[in-house]
């Protein structure tokens, strides 16, 4: 018997799948190859990373500790780098965001976190005397700006630029650090106006060109304005206006025409100018709406509540009068700590 053998059938090639599958695997090829070459993250950010964009509504590290009352933003970047914070036993990096239900320390101590719709802006207006340091602890206990500002529970006062120790007037402090750093940056054009006593000969052309611009060490620098305010002899008051905050700027400019600065006043800040009612060390809490205008200055979203009271009185002859009194108490205090400081 002959046996029947069977033939394959034949099977047609499919080309097109064919060359799809060639590709497909060059692709996955040239993935992996990428992939290789991608810079790993630390161990333990990835989870960290994934959890933290669950949702829109996380920050920036930075931001929260700031908030938290533990220093500036750029303060809290540096404590970053450093590895000196942690967020749910893991190290911190540059760049991490949180939600605000995390577990964060700051060299090993847990920070109690205050949630963003808590964080409410308050803006105060302070009467700078000269003599006074714009900083928060001096190592020769020179009184200092912050020494009379009322206390805060997890946030801190941010100066809005600073005063030099010679210069008095109005200087803005704020809870909200985001608000400080728009209203100095030089970006934003905010104008300062300051009352400036200036002895020396004075003419025109220097005037003009204080007005044009004049080179200083650290750039260019000009008046938007200035006016004459009157004088006698060698003395003489002009208003000023500039749209930036550098280093002693007035005074540099002034310097650069060989006249001399021998006073100094802030006047205003934007378009708000300091009250005359308030006296030299005292402040005043601005309401919703002053807030609001420094927000709406600098394109910040306004702000729904404050610490004043709507009925609180302005300042008035007898506000002012308790504040001198507070003022002179303080500095009373002051002197005698100094005198103590002076004797052991």
């Amino acid at each position: 018997m002959s046996k029947h053998i069977a033939k394959p059938p034949n099977k047609r090639v499919n080309t097109k799948a064919a060359e799809k599958a060639a590709n497909k695997s060059k692709n996955k090829a040239a993935k992996n190859v990428m992939d290789s070459g991608k810079q790993k993250q630390p161990a333990g950010k990835a989870d960290k990373i994934s959890s933290t964009n669950e949702s829109d509504k996380s920050e920036k590290l930075q931001k929260v500790l700031a908030r938290a009352g533990k220093g500036s933003r750029r303060e809290m970047e540096t404590f970053i780098t450093a590895g000196r914070v942690s967020v749910d036993g893991k190290v911190a990096y540059l760049g991490d965001r949180v939600l605000g239900t995390e577990q964060i320390r700051i060299d090993g101590h847990p920070v109690a976190l205050m949630a963003k719709e808590d964080d409410l802006c308050r803006v105060i207006v302070y009467n700078k005397p000269e003599g006074e340091m714009c900083t928060r602890k001096d190592p020769e206990g020179r009184p200092t700006v912050f020494d009379r500002l009322p206390p805060l529970e997890n946030s801190r006062w941010v100066a809005v630029g600073r005063l030099d120790i010679n210069t008095s007037g109005m200087l803005l402090f704020t809870t909200d650090g985001e608000l400080a750093n728009r209203l100095m940056h030089p970006s934003q054009k905010v104008e300062r106006e300051y009352a400036v006593r200036v002895f020396g000969e004075i003419n025109e052309a220097m005037l003009q060109t204080l007005r044009t611009g004049v080179k200083l060490e650290d750039g260019p620098a000009r008046f938007e304005k200035i006016t004459y305010s009157g004088g006698e002899s060698r003395n003489h008051w002009f208003h000023v206006v500039l749209s930036e905050g550098r280093n002693r700027e007035v005074r540099r400019l002034w310097e650069s025409q060989g006249v001399q600065v021998s006073r100094l006043i802030r006047v205003r800040y934007g378009d708000m100018e300091m009250k005359r009612q308030l006296p030299l060390g005292g402040w005043n809490e601005l309401g919703l709406p002053d807030v609001n205008y420094f927000r709406q200055l600098v394109n910040l979203a306004p702000e729904t509540q404050s610490k004043v009271k709507v009925t609180e009185k302005a300042m008035d002859n007898a506000k002012s009068r308790r504040i001198r009194r507070s003022v002179k108490k303080h500095q009373h205090r002051h002197q005698q700590q100094s005198t103590r400081r002076r004797h052991k």
